[in-house]
């Protein structure tokens, strides 16, 4: 029989980066023309934002959310070494950049036996040229994958109703996307190795918001579309959650120990629409940090999918199949880090064997 561990984690790019650069999708969107002139002045802002923002820009508190945050991969990298799994599948979602206009499915299992990643690619999130880890913006590795895990699982998944799409190639990208390899790039911090195969998951978390190629290039909110056009939704939480369920019989099912990871920070700023300062809804995220820390994460099943989206919570489904996956299980956070002008609240948390 197999087993499962469960992590969920964030990869948001500013640990990639120095910490003087970690609040630069802050800075953008201060020098954007279409944020509201009085948004612009700190001294409008919320105080939990001016605190962070501080008379240094954020540097501290870029210190500080650093090391919650990093404190948190290290915990998840330890317990999965201590599991030892045979391959590590990661739900995270495409931001435009392997499905595009010609295909968009809800799900894809990327069954593969090699897959080419940029680990440290710079992004358009962050002005800085150098990455903390020291290495060349343009290397790329094969990571492992495990072709044979990733077919069984689709084809389970299809046997059971779930109308899941499975690739043995890239569509549009030469490379992974960057949920997926940002997953890997923090899990191995420290810059040990990470030897584990893995099945990329993905899941069109953006739905009816998926971004155009120019989408926050230039520090741009979500603009509002005509209805009508606009691309059809992410697929609905309980359908998520439902399908992580099923991963998870399948899995233990089967002989393999499996390590199963839900990846994506939670409300993000640029995505609620609702804070004229622009800054993630911290409130809404504190409802999830209570039900996981309440081992609750079964009700995360039947919320509306627009009650996620109104929080900027779009990739939080992610997490949902991760939550389906774990049912029944106690969940320990390892880290949270609440911010008000990085983007993104980031939470770790480890659902033991």
């Amino acid at each position: 029989m197999g087993e499962l561990l469960g992590i969920g984690m964030t990869h948001a790019p500013h640990f990639q980066y120095p910490d003087e650069h970690m609040a630069d999708i802050h800075r953008m969107r201060l020098k954007n023309e279409k944020t509201p002139a009085a948004m612009r002045d700190p001294r409008n802002w919320p105080p939990g934002m001016q605190a962070e923002w501080g008379d240094d820009e954020g540097l501290a508190a870029a210190r500080r959310h650093r090391d919650e945050l990093v404190g948190g991969f290290r915990a998840a990298r330890a317990a999965l070494d201590a599991f030892r799994p045979d391959f590590v599948l990661i739900w995270g979602d495409d931001q435009y950049e392997n499905f595009k206009e010609d295909v968009v499915p809800p799900y894809c299992v990327y069954a593969m036996d090699e897959i080419p990643c940029d680990l440290y690619a710079n992004t358009y999130a962050s002005y800085a040229k150098t990455n903390v880890f020291g290495q060349p913006a343009d290397l790329r590795v094969n990571l492992p994958g495990c072709r044979e895990a990733g077919n069984h699982l689709a084809r389970q998944l299809i046997l059971s109703g779930f109308d899941v799409a499975y690739s043995y190639k890239f569509h549009h990208a030469e490379v992974l996307n960057h949920a997926f390899v940002r997953t890997v790039l923090y899990l191995d911090y420290d810059q040990q190795g990470f030897p584990y195969p893995i099945i990329p998951f993905h899941v069109n978390c953006y739905g009816s918001d998926l971004m155009p190629p120019d989408f926050i290039s230039d520090g741009r909110t979500v603009e509002a579309r005509d209805e009508s056009r606009q691309p059809p939704p992410a697929p609905p939480p309980w359908r998520c959650y439902d399908l992580g369920k099923r991963v998870a019989e399948i899995i233990r099912e089967s002989p393999w120990r499996a390590a199963v990871i839900g990846s994506s920070s939670w409300s993000h700023a640029f995505l609620t629409r609702k804070f004229p300062a622009g800054h993630p809804d911290v409130e809404a995220d504190r409802r999830l940090l209570d039900d996981l820390r309440g081992s609750q994460h079964a009700r995360w099943r039947d919320v509306p999918q627009d009650t996620y989206r109104e929080a900027g919570q779009h990739e939080f489904l992610n997490w949902v199949c991760l939550a389906g996956a774990m049912e029944g299980r106690r969940a320990d956070v390892l880290a949270y880090g609440e911010t008000y002008i990085f983007n993104s609240d980031k939470c770790v948390a480890l659902f033991p064997a």
